[in-house]
C-alpha cells in the first residue's frame, strides 16, 4: 500500500534535487566513486572489519594477552582449553573458571587435565595483576593493565597450553604482532622496489629495460621455497629476534618485487604515449617529476589493489619460513613458530588445540583476498 508518508516523501523530491544528486555522482572524484562502490561489496566490507579487529587486538596485544611470551607453568603442560562458565549449580555466578586437576588417561596413559567443580575462580577485568607483567603501550608508555585474568590460584587458558605450559591464547595474540606486521613492512619495501625498477624500465627503455627484465627473469626462475631457504640460511642463529624480523622482511621483499615491476613497466609504456605526458616532457619537466606527478597517479588504484593482494602471499611466506625453522625461532613468537610445534603426528592426534594458530592464518589470508577483490572491483567505478 502507498501511504501518505510515502506520497509526501516522493512529492518532496523536486527535479532540482534529482539533478543535484545526479551532478554529485557524475562530478565525484575517482576516490569517492571507489569508496562508494567498495562499500557495496558486502564480503569485502566484512573482511575489512575483521582485519581491523585483528590489527587492533595485536597492536594492544600486551593488554589483551593474560601472559607474556616468556611466562610458563610446568604444572600445566599440554593443558586443553579451559571453558568459561556463567552458572554454577543453576546459580548465576558470572564469568568464572573451575580449578584444574591432573589425571592419568586409562587408555593412552597420558596426563590430562579435568575441571575441579569444587573450586571456582572468577574472572577479573581491567586488572593490574602480575600475570602478564609490565609492558609498554606502543613501545613508549609503561603500563601494567590487563584485560582479564583469573582470581589468585586460578588458571584460564582459552586456547590451552603448549609443551612448556605457556598460554597459547597469549602467544597467538603476541605472535600476530609479527605475523601481521612483517607482511605490511615487506609490502611497502616491495612497493618501493617494484615502482622504482618498473618505472626505470618503462620510462627510459633501451638497455636499462633489458638489464632490469633479465634481473626479473633470474629472480622469477628460482622456486620460492628453496630461494627462501637459501636466503634465510644466511641469517646467523645468534642474531636477536628484532634483527631477524628485519632481515626476514628484506628477504620477502627481494623475492616479491618482480611481478609488480613488470606491471608498472607495462603501465609506463602505455601511459608515456598519452598527450598530457608528452606535453609535460616537451615543456621541460624533469623525468622524476613527470613520473611522480603524472604517470604514477594515473594507475594509483591498481597499486592499492596490488598492495592489498600481495600481503597474503607475504603472510604465507613468513609462516612457511618459521614453520620450516628457517625464519623466526623461539623464544620469538609468530604464527609460523606456533605451527612449527604441530609438525608431529602426536600433536595432531592428542593436542588438537595447538592447530588454532592455523585458523588465524587462514582467516587473515582469506580476509585480505576478499578485501583485495572488493578494491579491484571498485578500482573501475565507471563500470
Amino acid at each position: 500500500m502507498i501511504t501518505v508518508e510515502k506520497l509526501k516523501k516522493n512529492s518532496a523530491k523536486t527535479p532540482a534535487d534529482e539533478a543535484k544528486k545526479s551532478d554529485k555522482y557524475y562530478y565525484a572524484s575517482q576516490w569517492s566513486l571507489m569508496l562508494r562502490k567498495f562499500r557495496k561489496h558486502k564480503l569485502a566490507m566484512v573482511s575489512t572489519y575483521i582485519l581491523l579487529f585483528f590489527y587492533i587486538i595485536v597492536i594492544f596485544g600486551n593488554f589483551f594477552a593474560p601472559q607474556g611470551t616468556e611466562q610458563y607453568d610446568g604444572k600445566y603442560v599440554n593443558c586443553g582449553p579451559t571453558p568459561v562458565h556463567l552458572f554454577h549449580e543453576g546459580k548465576l555466578v558470572g564469568p568464572f573458571v573451575y580449578g584444574l586437576k591432573s589425571e592419568r588417561d586409562p587408555e593412552t596413559f597420558m596426563n590430562t587435565f579435568v575441571e575441579d567443580t569444587e573450586q571456582i575462580y572468577r574472572l577479573r577485568f581491567f586488572t593490574q595483576g602480575e600475570a602478564g607483567g609490565e609492558y609498554k603501550i606502543l613501545g613508549l608508555i609503561p603500563c601494567n593493565l590487563h584485560f582479564f585474568e583469573a582470581e589468585e590460584g586460578g588458571k584460564v587458558f582459552l586456547f590451552g597450553t603448549d609443551n612448556m605450559g605457556r598460554d597459547l591464547f597469549s602467544r597467538v595474540i603476541l605472535g600476530g604482532q609479527i605475523s601481521l606486521f612483517i607482511p605490511v613492512v615487506g609490502m611497502l619495501l616491495t612497493l618501493v622496489l617494484g615502482l622504482f625498477m618498473g618505472s626505470l624500465a618503462g620510462y627510459f627503455g633501451g638497455w636499462i629495460d633489458t638489464v632490469i627484465q633479465r634481473m626479473v627473469e633470474v629472480v622469477r626462475s628460482f622456486p620460492q621455497v628453496p630461494l627462501w631457504m637459501a636466503l634465510s640460511a644466511a641469517i646467523p642463529k645468534t642474531m636477536k629476534p628484532a634483527q631477524i624480523f628485519m632481515l626476514m622482511t628484506v628477504i620477502l621483499s627481494l623475492v616479491s618485487w618482480p611481478d609488480l615491476s613488470r606491471v608498472v613497466r607495462s603501465k609506463f609504456i602505455s601511459v608515456k604515449k598519452e598527450d598530457y605526458i608528452m606535453a609535460a616532457r616537451i615543456s621541460g619537466a624533469p623525468a622524476h617529476k613527470v613520473v611522480i606527478r603524472h604517470m604514477i597517479p594515473s594507475f594509483t588504484s591498481y597499486i592499492i589493489v596490488n598492495m592489498t593482494m600481495s600481503i597474503p602471499s607475504l603472510i604465507i611466506g613468513e609462516t612457511t619460513l618459521s614453520f620450516l625453522g628457517l625464519g623466526l625461532r623461539s623464544p620469538a613468537t609468530s604464527w609460523g613458530v606456533l605451527l612449527q610445534e604441530t609438525n608431529a603426528l602426536e600433536t595432531i592426534m592428542f593436542y588438537g588445540w595447538k592447530l588454532i594458530p592455523m585458523i588465524f592464518v587462514f582467516v587473515t589470508v582469506l580476509a585480505f583476498n576478499f578485501m583485495g577483490d572488493g578494491l579491484r572491483d571498485a578500482a573501475d567505478p565507471y563500470k
